[in-house]
């Protein structure tokens, strides 16, 4: 993968993690882990979460 491509919030994994380590799907490039043209059109996601902050799916 080009270096250039590469998602820079989760560095090319796809995945991130919150401070109590739970995963979940990077919401930049929408987890195939590269930020390209189709990234860049799609609008952002808004995540629900519950009263401790965590990531509901």
């Amino acid at each position: 993968m080009n270096r250039e491509d590469t998602c820079k919030a989760c560095e090319g994994t796809g995945m991130l993690s919150d401070d109590e380590g739970w995963q979940y799907q990077c919401s930049v490039c929408h987890g195939d882990g590269k930020y390209d043209l189709a990234d860049i059109t799609r609008s952002a996601r808004i995540m629900e979460v519950d009263e401790n902050n965590r990531l509901l799916d």
